[in-house]
């Protein structure tokens, strides 16, 4: 055994930066075309994977290659401890009609895989999977035991990569505590990853459900968070969504702020950060505020100020300028976004909210 590249494997225990190099060098021990670690659930997420296979791992999951045949379920039902080929769980004819590989991987010049899956107490899975050219024929059976000696190490590796980007995203949510927000962090279905103690004391806004799941009490706020958890992960999804959420007696603001480009290589399971920010001393909102807080366009957002200073649409449409039909159509955009049904609640929300005070 090769103890330098044992240890290489576990140095990306603890800087997973090195994932992509290792897992490089593990490829051109097959003669393959790269190797790439993910974890599978009810989604599929890229963990890493080596420079030359990155985009096509990337493209292989956002096309559904994997889900569209039998191959993933079967690797996964596989009950052998060890690394496995296609041909060991899927015959010539069955391959030939493997979307995977019929419609991906052979048009890329990919031919064959070794694959092995780790249990994570999740109840998750971590798939290694490596590939190889189509021109160096599938696997022989020596490569794959040597790879069977790598693998305890190989799994221990990998598992402790994945807790990790749990505890970053505990961290991240630490963090905001101790700047007084609660808050939490979702993976892109919606399951909560990490909460803070300060969000995991607002009963009167929060339900917490089972399997990690969690909803707000206020029904419109619960659907709109539905809505955010849906879109977020999406090329062309809302950037950040803000929203009231009622209690019993007090409100708050939901801000969905999703964790993107570099920020989404230190959290790699995570897709957003839920903030809840508290309504506060009843006045009128800057316009800034207003329309940062609920992503109103510029005009929505004079309108929503000036209703909460007691305005009617008839005296906005005289100070702007333009006729009331066109306020009112900016007055239906702004309870849209606001979550609210009537003109009352809009200005009951904003007439709450305020600055944060101006450092000293």
């Amino acid at each position: 055994m090769d103890q330098q590249l044992v240890d290489r494997i576990y140095e990306c225990a603890f800087v997973p930066e090195q994932w992509p190099g290792t897992l490089d060098t593990l490829s051109r021990m097959t003669a393959g075309a790269g190797g790439s670690l993910y974890v599978f659930g009810k989604d599929a997420t890229m963990l890493t994977a080596s420079p030359g296979a990155r985009e096509r791992a990337k493209a292989a999951l956002a096309g559904g290659f994997a889900q569209r045949g039998h191959g993933l379920s079967r690797v996964l039902a596989s009950s052998r401890a060890g690394f496995i080929t296609e041909r060991d769980i899927m015959t010539e004819m069955e391959l030939e009609q493997e979307p995977l590989y019929r419609d991906f991987w052979r048009p890329s010049g990919i031919g064959s895989m070794i694959v092995t899956t780790v249990e994570l107490p999740t109840r998750e899975m971590l798939l290694l999977l490596f590939t190889r050219w189509l021109a160096q024929g599938p696997a022989e059976r020596s490569l794959v035991d040597r790879f069977d000696i790598l693998r305890p190490h190989l799994a221990r590796s990998a598992l402790m990569t994945a807790r990790l980007q749990l505890e970053r995203a505990r961290v991240a949510s630490q963090t905001l505590a101790a700047l007084g927000l609660p808050a939490l962090v979702l993976d892109r279905m919606g399951k909560v990853l990490a909460a803070n103690s300060l969000i995991e004391d607002l009963g009167a806004f929060v339900h917490w459900r089972a399997f990690d799941g969690v909803s707000f009490v206020d029904r419109a706020a619960d659907k709109l968070l539905r809505d955010a958890i849906v879109t977020i992960d999406q090329p062309h999804g809302a950037s950040v969504r803000s929203f009231p959420v009622r209690g019993e007696t007090e409100a708050m603001v939901a801000h969905i702020v999703p964790i993107r480009l570099s920020a989404r290589d230190i959290f790699v399971s995570s897709a957003a950060t839920l903030i809840l920010t508290p309504v506060t001393a009843p006045q009128a909102p800057p316009v800034e505020l207003v329309q940062s807080l609920f992503d109103l366009t510029p005009a929505e957002a004079r309108v929503a100020r000036s209703l909460a200073t007691g305005d009617s649409v008839e005296d906005i449409a005289q100070h702007s300028g333009v006729t009331p039909n066109t306020v009112r159509t900016q007055v239906r955009g702004v309870l849209e976004k606001t979550g609210c049904s009537r003109q009352a609640e809009v200005v009951a929300l904003l007439a709450g909210l305020a600055p944060l005070p101006r450092m000293a």
